[in-house]
């Protein structure tokens, strides 16, 4: 099933904070690259530092502690070509985040052990990994820096400690020998700093990405507003200009059929025109309510006699397609909570989508169930149902399925639904049981708190 949720006015639209291995975030791809980039030159800057400052200059004398050095920029440089792949392929970049973190404390725990073991200035770069896995994965990525780098860190001063790991033999091995006591300072001291630096940028990436979503939501509503705007002076124009001849037209060929001198030809072709104009007036209303939307008003409105009130009209709309339009629910009341004319157009948009799409002699089903809580208004055709690369957008405006369609009238209704989201109406599409689409309007029941809706206009 594929169900299209409304979201409330000023929600904030998801966005790429805190994601994981397999999750996709557009954004990702540029900030590795930067992140890459970065890395390559700060290893060669701070390795060439290592050999000069800690070496104290002297190459000669430290010749595995170069070796060490030497080894990690030719590391740091091959892992540099494998992050280009990886980020030209485009695949596998959230691994590709995780992996750099891991491979980053690693890094920096050589440097470490070549500059002084426990009390070595070089601790502070596990620090700069829980930055960077704040900026790539969020609060997760910080996190995991924070608890990879004092693991690996503990773990290099407790072997340098019991001696499962030698210090550097070019080295005093006098600097690396710590008592119990000096051991824990530095090991606590390292551990607190990481998980600061943690928790704060991992705060800050979280706001950042909260701020980012509200930015993102409130620039498509200035876009969808604006959108609005010009649609509405060309609904507007449309509206005078087109509306006024198709009257005519429409009144023309009513008293043109009446004539007894036509012959059956001629009064099909008679028929044709007066459902085309109909379409096209539709088409026309579709645009006006699309362009200008008004607040709902929550109103204890009968569903079930406003779903047999707008089948009457429809049977009639649809005279002439041998599409046979029934209800099914209760034939007395049904209330629910909804403003009662902008769900009469939504229901009215649904049947009539649903005969275009179904063929000649087959059936559309308007279905009213009553449960505890909610009152479900259903729409069920038997045409070819809708692909599944497709349920995602057809709510979007002039998106449509058909070769014939402006794909405003499913516009409109996800409009009207996401104005109803705060009375708690959603909207579903699913598979019908005979193969075509069932939309499935959900509203809340109204146990009579609120007043009764006026009958709305015919549309």
């Amino acid at each position: 099933m594929e169900s299209w949720i409304p979201r409330a006015e000023g929600a904030a639209a998801p966005s790429s904070g805190l994601r994981g291995i397999g999750s996709l975030d557009p954004s990702l791809g540029t900030r590795l690259a930067w992140i890459t980039g970065l890395r390559l030159a700060l290893i060669v800057l701070l390795l060439t530092a290592t050999a000069t400052l800690y070496l104290n200059g002297e190459l000669a004398r430290y010749p595995f502690s170069l070796r060490i050095v030497f080894f990690t920029i030719g590391a740091g440089f091959a892992l540099g070509a494998v992050y280009a792949a990886v980020l030209r392929s485009g695949k596998h970049l959230p691994a590709l985040a995780w992996a750099q973190i891991v491979l980053d404390q690693v890094t920096w725990t050589a440097i470490v052990y070549v500059t002084g073991g426990a009390t070595s200035g070089a601790t502070s770069f596990y620090a700069l990994t829980c930055l960077v896995g704040a900026v790539l994965v969020g609060l997760r990525g910080a996190a995991l820096s924070a608890a990879l780098g004092t693991g690996i860190y503990w773990l290099l001063c407790a072997g340098l400690q019991f001696g499962f790991v030698h210090p550097p033999p070019d080295q005093v091995a006098t600097g690396y020998a710590l008592g119990t006591t000096q051991l824990v300072y530095p090991l606590l001291l390292n551990a607190l700093g990481m998980a600061v630096v943690a928790l704060l940028s991992g705060y800050l990436a979280e706001r950042l990405r909260l701020t980012g979503g509200a930015l993102e939501a409130a620039t498509l509503r200035v876009h969808e507003a604006e959108r609005l705007a010009v649609l509405g002076r060309i609904a507007a124009g449309l509206a005078h200009e087109i509306r006024n001849p198709l009257g005519s037209i429409t009144g023309s060929i009513g008293m043109l059929r009446e004539s007894p001198e036509l012959t059956e030809e001629d009064r099909r072709l008679c028929e044709i025109i007066q459902r085309e104009a109909r379409r096209l007036n539709d088409l026309v209303g579709d645009m006006v309510d699309l362009s200008k939307p008004r607040p709902p008003t929550a109103q204890a409105t009968d569903v079930a006699g406003l779903a047999r009130e707008v089948i009457a009209l429809a049977a009639t709309a649809a005279r002439g397609s041998d599409v046979r339009v029934v209800y099914q629910g209760p034939q007395g009341e049904a209330l629910g909570r909804c403003d009662g004319a902008q769900m009469r157009q939504v229901l009215w948009n649904l049947l009539r989508n649903a005969i275009q799409a179904t063929s000649a002699g087959s059936t559309v089903t308007v279905r009213v169930e009553v449960g505890e809580r909610e009152v479900i208004l259903s729409v069920d055709d038997q045409g070819p149902g809708i692909p599944e690369n497709a349920r995602v957008r057809i709510f979007d405006d002039f998106v449509t399925t058909r070769t014939h369609g402006a794909g405003i009238g499913l516009a409109v209704v996800r409009r009207i639904v996401e104005d109803h989201a705060p009375m708690g109406v959603s909207l579903a599409v699913e598979r019908a049981e005979g193969g075509g689409a069932s939309f499935r309007v959900r509203l809340s029941r109204d146990i009579g708190g609120l007043r009764r809706s006026v009958r709305p206009p015919a549309p």
